[in-house]
């Protein structure tokens, strides 16, 4: 709290400093990425069809997401490509694994192929 009511302070005080008005719009939190179950269903089917037997379980995380925000427009699924046997993404350790670039670049494809068949 004491960070946001400084940060509150502080941004007026900018503006100020540079002859003009900044208005904080400030909001705490995120929405629950809440995938959308039938999205969900087809994202593990395309990543079967790309990549064989994909691990759907996930425990639940507590990281904030922006893609919440889309999620609360239209249903959907977030969903892990994996990177083996990593550190943790934001980690310092992460180190991307760049021969899964192609997964990653074909279930995407796949993905949208399935998704709009051409007419």
């Amino acid at each position: 709290a004491l960070i946001a009511e400084r940060i509150a302070v502080i941004v007026p005080n900018v503006g100020r400093a540079y002859g003009a008005e900044a208005v904080l719009d400030f909001r705490p939190g995120y929405p629950v990425t809440a995938n959308d179950s039938g999205r969900a269903a087809f994202a593990a089917q395309v990543a079967a069809e790309v990549a064989g037997e994909v691990d759907t379980e996930t425990p639940p995380i507590m990281g904030g997401e922006d893609f919440s925000y889309m999620l609360n427009a239209r249903p959907g699924a977030f969903i892990f490509l994996g990177n083996g046997d990593s550190a943790r993404l934001h980690h310092p350790e992460y180190d991307f694994d760049d021969a899964l670039i192609p997964v990653g670049c074909s279930y995407w494809v796949r993905l949208v192929e399935t998704a709009m068949p051409a007419a």
